[in-house]
């Protein structure tokens, strides 16, 4: 496959599995997965190894996510949403921001690599809001939001505009995401929504 037609329907597909997880559909998680084999593909023609290496651990979150949906599916094959437990959150950012301080003073060090602490911290965050989204968490949201303004600057620093632009799409899903997903919690817990599911 030509490497241009690869990249976009790389890019495709992931657009599509995170409108779908937006709209908590059980779908998401496969289109997910061909999308980060497909990227997968596409960084290692680039030589860009760590980010092979991420797809395949998201590839590893992503099937966890398919599989911890399919346990908690309502009757009409949507799944609720449950509250980040206490200060779980801590946690879970506490060890996403030392595996990225981790990662970041490897590629520093081993590699000649642009933007080794900003990539890896925006990698070890990505993961942790995949580990979020896969749990059904609406802080999921918060989180992508956030690491996607930092990529796509990042991106356009590195004048990947078309990426760049892939990650302004991202931000949007995101606030669409964050918005279908914290008025599903309230339906669940009894709060009126105005929002469709």
């Amino acid at each position: 496959m030509n490497a241009d037609v690869l990249e976009w329907s790389a890019a495709a597909l992931s657009i599509a599995g995170v409108w779908l997880m937006t709209r908590r559909r059980m779908i998401g998680w496969p289109v997910g997965l061909v999308s980060v084999a497909l990227y997968a593909f596409v960084f290692a023609e680039a030589k860009l190894y760590s980010d092979t290496l991420l797809q395949v651990v998201f590839g590893g979150f992503l099937v966890y996510g398919w599989m911890s949906w399919r346990r908690n599916a309502e009757p009409d094959g949507l799944v609720s949403i449950v509250p980040l437990a206490g200060r779980r959150w801590l946690l879970d950012l506490g060890v996403g921001i030392a595996f990225g301080l981790a990662l970041g003073a490897a590629m520093h060090t081993y590699t000649d690599a642009a933007l080794p602490w900003l990539d890896a911290m925006l990698a070890a965050l990505s993961l942790v809001a995949q580990w979020w989204q896969a749990r059904r968490h609406v802080a999921a949201w918060w989180l992508w939001i956030i690491v996607d303004v930092v990529y796509a600057g990042m991106y356009v620093g590195k004048s990947l505009n078309v990426t760049a632009a892939l990650y302004v799409v991202f931000i949007g899903l995101a606030v669409l995401g964050l918005r279908r997903w914290t008025a599903a919690g309230r339906q669940a817990a009894g709060v009126p929504s105005s929002l469709p599911r």
